[in-house]
This record gives structure tokens, C-alpha cells and sequence, in this order.
């Protein structure tokens, strides 16, 4: 049995977060389990026992297959809820933000401190450990276990199973998406999360084609979509020759710490007088304060 004591971090914003699983207030802590730190939330609860959520280890072990301690609501629900892993995806933006801070404001002390919390944090968050688990199964052929990785995964967070990146083909018209993070713009104690993506337009057919109009399908992490129709992008309606292409950036924020894109973009080939116009898929990317291995393009 572990002596667990428990101190406020004065560094981190204390929020509320009424429609959390009906918690009342949260506040982020560090606290330690015999030899080991760890960071995470304390909330008060309308209807379970107050416990520790979200935790960054401090150590290794533990996680997906270990052997190590693992802390978890002392609502009897576990760590590898889909609640739970907004509430650890919240953590870690914090942390993020934090660490930036500390390097701006000189404090190098403090954002080693943070840094090192971070590492912790993605070598025993179970969303990483899976995704890195499925990998190597799928590199070794181990295809039974990739299945039952990739349906974890499904069960507790199933925006981390796309990239943050997607490409598609429509009649030789492709759209490849790259999204980011970026901390900077983003307060993830007010509940508010900024994601850039950069967006890349080929066309490899032998026509040209003029782009018309835009149309974006955003989910946050509660399921909630929302539908934008926009001329043009970034207030042009370029047009693309035949094995070239247009390239812009953008961005989307969000209210939660994960969620995912998709869409179409409205063309037309500009050769014939008449031609119809046609929609070029947008293949859905992830938007997560995670983020993944995706290469840039």
C-alpha cells in the first residue's frame, strides 16, 4: 500500500466543468504514489466519490499489458473510458500550455519540470500505447492482435483512429490534409482548443478545374457536427491547371481536446462552356491535442 499525498499545483488554472459526467469542479494537482510523481485532476463529484482522473505518471511501468499502478476515478469506471480520455486529452493540452509559459517567462527550471511530466504522460497514456501496440502487430504480422488494439482503441477514443492527416482522389483531383495543434492560440482551462491544418490541391487529371465553393463537416468529441459552406477558399476561387496545384492553410477551433474534419470541395472543369460541376472529397483527418506520427507533405 502506497502513501499518497497530494499538493495544488499554483501554476495550473482551476476550471469548472458542470456537464463533465456531472462533476461539480476540478482542480489539477500534483500528488505522489510512493517513489513515483504524478500529475492529474481532483473533482468534486455530484454523484460518486471524489478521485483522482487523469493522471501523468511520474515513472515508468504501468499502462496497456504492464504490470505497473494505474490510478483511475474512484468511481469504479477505470482509466480507459471515452470520459476519461477527454478529461487526460484535457490534462495534457494543459500541460503543453503550461510548459510554454514557463519557456517564454525564462522559468527553463520549471519547464524541464513540465517536460518531463509530459514524456510520462505519452509513454503511459493508453491511447498512444495502443496506437504504438497496433503498429508493431501489424509490422509483425500479428494481425489478430492489431484487431484487438485497433477495437480498443474504437471502444474508448474513436477519433484516434484516423491520422491527422487524410488524402483522397476525386476524378484525378487530390486532396491531401495535414492538421496540427497549436498551443499557443489555444486556453484548454476555458475549454478552448485551436487546430491549423494545411491543405494541399493536385490536380493530375488532364483538365483544368476551377474551385467553387467549400463544405466542411466538424465533430467535436461529443458527437456534436457542424456543417460550413463557404465560397472559394481563403477568398480566392483559384483555378488549377492540369499537373499543377494550390496549396493554403486555415484553421478550426474547437471546444473539445479531439475531434475530426471531413468534407468537399465544389469544382468545375473550365475547358467546356456548360460543364457540370462536380464535388472532390475531403477524406476525414483527426483533430487531437495528441497528435500521431503522420509525416507533412
Amino acid at each position: 500500500m502506497h502513501a499518497l499525498s497530494v499538493k495544488a499545483l499554483s501554476g495550473f488554472n482551476v476550471t469548472r466543468w458542470e456537464k463533465l459526467q456531472g462533476r461539480e469542479s476540478c482542480s489539477c494537482v500534483e500528488f505522489e504514489l510512493g517513489k513515483r510523481r504524478r500529475v492529474g485532476w481532483v473533482c468534486k463529484d455530484l454523484t460518486r466519490t471524489s478521485g483522482i482522473v487523469a493522471c501523468v505518471g511520474g515513472g515508468g511501468g504501468g499502462g496497456v499489458g504492464g504490470g505497473g499502478e494505474s490510478l483511475s476515478s474512484k468511481s469504479g469506471t477505470g482509466g480507459s473510458s471515452p470520459s476519461s480520455f477527454f478529461s487526460r486529452s484535457q490534462t495534457y493540452a494543459l500541460l503543453k500550455q503550461q510548459m510554454e509559459v514557463a519557456a517564454k517567462s525564462e522559468d527553463y527550471k520549471e519547464a524541464a519540470r513540465i517536460r518531463d511530466s509530459l514524456k510520462s504522460f505519452e509513454e503511459e497514456e493508453p491511447i498512444l500505447q495502443l496506437r504504438r501496440l497496433m503498429k508493431e502487430a501489424i509490422a509483425e504480422e500479428r494481425f489478430e492482435d492489431a484487431t484487438k488494439y485497433r477495437d480498443e482503441l474504437k471502444e474508448i477514443a474513436p477519433h484516434s483512429l484516423l491520422k491527422c492527416s487524410s488524402d483522397a482522389t476525386t476524378l484525378g483531383v487530390r486532396v491531401q490534409i495535414r492538421s496540427v495543434y497549436i498551443e499557443g492560440r489555444s486556453q484548454p482551462s476555458k475549454g478552448q482548443y485551436f487546430y491549423a491544418y494545411r491543405v494541399r490541391i493536385t490536380n493530375n487529371s488532364d483538365r483544368p478545374v476551377q474551385l467553387l465553393r467549400r463544405h466542411w463537416i466538424i465533430t467535436d468529441a461529443n458527437g456534436k457536427t457542424e456543417n460550413v459552406w463557404g465560397i472559394g477558399v481563403i477568398g480566392e476561387q483559384p483555378v488549377i491547371l492540369p499537373k499543377t496545384g494550390f496549396e493554403y492553410s486555415s484553421a478550426c477551433p474547437l471546444s473539445t481536446p479531439s475531434g475530426r474534419m471531413e468534407g468537399d470541395f465544389e469544382m468545375k472543369h473550365i475547358d467546356r462552356v456548360g460543364s457540370q460541376t462536380f464535388n472532390v472529397a475531403i477524406a476525414p483527418f483527426s483533430l487531437t491535442t495528441l497528435g500521431d506520427d503522420s509525416e507533412s507533405f
